[in-house]
C-alpha cells in the first residue's frame, strides 16, 4: 500500500478555483482508478491550506494514479493555484491502523516514461528510516 498526506498551501483568492479543481480530480480518480482507497482533500484550519489524504492499494497504483490522464491534464492548473506542497508519506502504526504498510517496490515492467520519472521523485521517500520493522 501506499499512502500519502499532502498540506498544499494556494495563492490567496484561488481558493474556489483550487476546489474545483479538486472535486473533479476526486471524482475522476474514484471512476477511473480500481486501486485507489482513500482520495480526499480537506480545508486546513491556517487560510488558503488545505490536505490531500490519499491510499492507494500499492505504490504501482499511485504511479498509476500520477501518471492518468485525468491528473496530467488537471497539473498545470494545480501549479498555478499552489504557493507550496509537502508530500508526506505515512505508515499505519499496528494495532492503531487497519492499513497495511507502505512500500514503494520496484518500478514495473513497461512502466511509461512518466511514470518512471514518477517513480524516480516519490519512491525513495515512502519508506522512513525510523519507522520500526522496517527496510
Amino acid at each position: 500500500m501506499a499512502t500519502f498526506l499532502a498540506r498544499i498551501h494556494i495563492h490567496p483568492g484561488r481558493e474556489a478555483e483550487f476546489e474545483r479543481i479538486a472535486a473533479e480530480l476526486h471524482r475522476r480518480t474514484h471512476e477511473r482508478e480500481a486501486g485507489v482507497r482513500r482520495y480526499e482533500y480537506w480545508r486546513g484550519a491556517e487560510p488558503s491550506t488545505y490536505y490531500a489524504l490519499a491510499s492507494f492499494d500499492s505504490f504501482d497504483a499511485f504511479l498509476v494514479h500520477q501518471s492518468s490522464d485525468h491528473h496530467e491534464l488537471a497539473a498545470p492548473s494545480l501549479r498555478d493555484v499552489t504557493a507550496s506542497m509537502h508530500l508526506e508519506w505515512l505508515d499505519p502504526v499496528p494495532d492503531a491502523c487497519d492499513a497495511v504498510p507502505s512500500a514503494a517496490g520496484p518500478l514495473p515492467d513497461g512502466a511509461s516514461e512518466l511514470a518512471t520519472t514518477y517513480h524516480a521523485r516519490f519512491g525513495r521517500d515512502v519508506v522512513a528510516g525510523w519507522w520500526p520493522d522496517r527496510p
